[in-house]
C-alpha cells in the first residue's frame, strides 16, 4: 500500500503539465466548432491557453480556468495577456467547489472543455475535496467508489457543463480504458456523446511517471434524439499524428456500441471478428465463465506480513516452530502451476519467507518464546495499525485457511491457476480457489493455460505503470474457461514447460490441445491467440514492430 507521506509534492497535486504540440491539438480539434466560451478546469500556468492561441483561438475568446494552486493561476493568468487573451477569466480556487456552485447558471455553459485534469487518488485528496468529488457522483446519479481519482469526477464535472453538440477534449490517464474505478465515467460519456474517440499511443509522453497517458475527444449528443455512435480507438506511434488534421484523426476509427462502452473499453482494441469469435466461444457449451466452476476467495489478511510471514531462520532463531505453518505468496514462490514440497523446500533454502506465523488465541501468551515475539511487536506499534487494532486479539489473524487451487493477484505475461499440494497458506497477494460440482483440481489448473481465457483476463482486468495485469476476484469470476470434456493434460508436463519455456510458446501450445478440443480450428485458435498477445502487448508497450523485430 502506498502512504500518503512517501508521495512527491508533484504527485500529490497531479501536477504533470502537457506537452505543448499535444495540447495545441487538442485545442486546434475543439476550435473546428467555432467555440466562443472555453472552459480549462485545472489550468496550471496556462499551457493550454498558450496553445488555444497557436491553433488559432480569436482574441474576444472567452476562456474561463481554474486553478487551485495561487501561484500556477497567477501564471496563467500572465500568459493569458500576454497571448492575446485578455477575455480570460482565472478563478484561483478548487474545480469541483466552483464547478458545483456554478452549475445551472446561464454562465456555467460552454461550448468546448479542454486541458489535463489532476491525476490525484481519492485517499490523497483532503477531506473536504473528497466530500466535493462525491457530490458529483451524486448530482449525476452515479455509482461513487472511493477507489477513484480527482481526474475522473473533473471530467464529469466538465461534461455536465458542457453545451449539448460540445466538444471536450483533454489528457487523462490510459486506466480510462480499463480500471473499475472509471465505470461510471465510461458509462457517463457513453450516454451522453455522440462520438468518443481515444488516441492510444504506444509511448509514455510524460517523464519521470510510469502512468500511460490518452487523448480523450468526446463530442456531446445535441438532443436526445441525436444518435450515440459509440466508441473508436486511434492507436498511434511517436507524434506521427500530429501531423495530420485533428477532424480526420476523430473520424478515421470505427466506432463501436453496445457492450463496449456499456463497460470496459478494452474490447474496442480488438478487431471485429475478433470480438465476434469471443462472443460465439462464450456461448459454447464447453465453456464456462469462472463462477460457474469455480470459488474465489481472497487470501489471508495479516495487516502486518513482515510479522506474520518469515523464514526458517527467523522461525528457529525465535522458537516459533510450534506455530508456523508453509505458505506463499509471490511470483516468485510460484515459477510453476505445482506448488508442492520440493517447490516450499527450494524456497525455504533460497531464504525466502515460507512460513505463516499463525497465534490462533490467547493461549499463545503462556509461552515464554510466543509471547517473547508478540511483545517485539508490540515495540514497533504493529498492534496500533488498522487492520490489527480492529481484532482482539490484534496477533489473532481471522480466516485462516487453505485451498487445494490458489491464484496470484498480479502476473507479468498472462496468470496462472497454481495447484496446492502442500495445503500451504497464501497472503493477500494470492486468491484461494475451490472447485465446484464435479470439476477436478488438475482439470481446471492444466486448461486455465490457454488464449481464450488469457485473452479474456486481457479484457476484464486491469494494468498500471509497469504493465502488470491485475485480477480482483469479481473480474476472476467473469473469465471464460474452457474445459473440453475429451482433453486430459498432464500437469507434471505442464508445469515443467512453464517453468523452463517461454510463456508465449506455452500457452500457444497448450491452447492447441484445449481450444483443438472445442473442435476450434487453426485460423480461429489463431485469431484468439492474436487477440491475446494485441492486448498484452499494448500492456507491455511492445509495438508489433518491436515484435518482429525479437522473434
Amino acid at each position: 500500500m502506498n502512504f500518503i507521506e512517501n508521495e512527491s509534492a508533484q504527485k500529490l497535486r497531479g501536477g504533470y503539465y502537457t506537452p505543448d504540440d499535444l495540447a495545441t491539438f487538442l485545442c486546434a480539434w475543439v476550435l473546428e466548432i467555432n467555440p466562443t466560451r472555453i472552459l480549462e478546469p485545472s489550468c496550471g500556468d496556462g499551457v493550454f491557453l498558450g496553445a488555444l492561441r497557436k491553433a488559432g483561438a480569436p482574441e474576444n475568446t472567452a476562456v474561463t480556468a481554474v486553478e487551485l494552486d495561487a501561484v500556477e493561476a497567477a501564471k496563467a493568468k500572465r500568459r493569458a495577456n500576454e497571448v492575446g487573451l485578455r477575455a480570460s477569466k482565472i478563478h484561483s480556487t478548487d474545480f469541483l467547489s466552483w464547478a458545483l456552485d456554478a452549475t445551472g447558471k446561464s454562465e456555467a455553459s460552454f461550448d468546448a472543455v479542454i486541458g489535463n485534469p489532476p491525476f490525484v487518488r481519492y485517499q490523497y485528496l483532503p477531506e473536504p475535496f473528497q466530500k466535493k468529488a462525491e457530490q458529483v457522483f451524486r448530482e449525476l446519479d452515479l455509482p461513487f467508489t472511493k477507489h477513484t481519482n480527482a481526474w475522473v469526477p473533473f471530467i464529469l464535472a466538465g461534461m455536465r457543463m458542457l453545451r449539448p453538440g460540445g466538444r471536450l477534449a483533454m489528457v487523462v490517464p490510459a486506466e480510462i480504458i480499463h480500471v473499475m474505478h472509471a465505470q461510471s465515467l465510461r458509462a457517463y460519456l457513453g450516454k451522453e456523446c455522440r462520438r468518443l474517440v481515444v488516441i492510444d499511443p504506444q509511448e509514455l509522453w510524460f517523464d519521470g511517471t510510469l502512468q500511460g497517458a490518452v487523448l480523450l475527444l468526446a463530442e456531446k449528443r445535441k438532443s436526445k434524439d441525436d444518435k450515440a455512435e459509440g466508441l473508436g480507438i486511434y492507436e498511434v506511434r511517436n507524434r506521427e499524428f500530429l501531423s495530420l488534421k485533428p477532424e480526420d484523426v476523430f473520424a478515421a476509427p470505427q466506432s463501436i456500441n453496445g457492450k463496449t462502452v456499456a463497460g470496459k473499453w478494452t474490447r474496442a482494441l480488438l478487431g471485429k471478428e475478433t470480438r465476434d469469435l469471443f462472443d460465439e466461444l462464450v456461448e459454447h457449451q464447453e465453456v464456462h465463465r469462472f463462477i460457474d466452476v469455480a470459488d474465489v476467495d481472497v487470501g489471508i489478511v495479516t495487516g502486518a506480513n513482515k510479522f506474520f510471514l518469515v523464514t526458517d531462520d527467523v522461525v528457529a532463531e525465535n522458537g516459533l516452530e510450534r506455530w508456523a505453518h508453509p505458505m506463499f505468496g509471490r511470483s516468485e514462490h510460484c515459477p510453476g502451476i505445482i506448488y508442492d514440497k520440493k517447490q516450499h523446500a527450494a524456497n525455504a533454502k533460497a531464504g525466502n519467507p515460507t512460513n505463516f506465523l499463525w497465534f490462533s488465541d490467547r493461549d499463545v501468551l503462556r509461552y515464554k518464546k510466543s509471547r517473547n515475539y508478540i511483545e517485539a511487536g508490540e515495540a514497533d506499534s504493529l498492534h496500533t495499525r488498522y487492520k490489527c487494532r480492529i481484532r482482539s486479539p490484534w496477533f489473532a489473524v481471522p480466516s485462516v485457511y487453505s485451498t487445494e487451487i490458489g491464484m496470484l493477484k498480479r502476473s507479468h505475461d498472462l496468470p496462472r491457476l497454481i495447484l496446492n499440494k502442500v495445503g500451504a497458506y497464501t497472503t493477500d497477494t494470492a486468491y484461494r480457489i475451490r472447485t465446484l460440482g464435479d470439476v477436478s483440481a488438475d482439470k481446471l489448473v492444466s486448461c486455465f493455460i490457454n488464449s481464450l481465457t488469457a485473452l479474456s483476463a486481457e479484457l476484464e482486468g486491469r494494468h498500471y505503470g509497469g504493465g502488470v495485469l491485475e485480477l480482483v476476484p469479481s473480474e476472476i469470476e467473469k473469465l471464460v474457461l474452457p474445459l473440453p470434456s475429451n482433453v486430459n493434460i498432464s500437469l507434471k508436463d505442464l508445469d515443467q514447460k512453464i517453468r523452463t519455456g517461454s510463456a508465449m510458446g506455452v500457452l500457444e501450445s497448450n491452447s492447441r490441445v484445449v481450444l483443438g478440443g472445442l473442435g476450434l480450428s487453426g485460423a480461429k485458435q489463431d485469431d484468439v491467440f492474436n487477440g491475446w498477445k494485441r492486448l498484452r502487448n499494448r500492456r507491455h508497450r511492445i509495438s508489433s514492430q518491436e515484435m518482429v523485430e525479437t522473434v
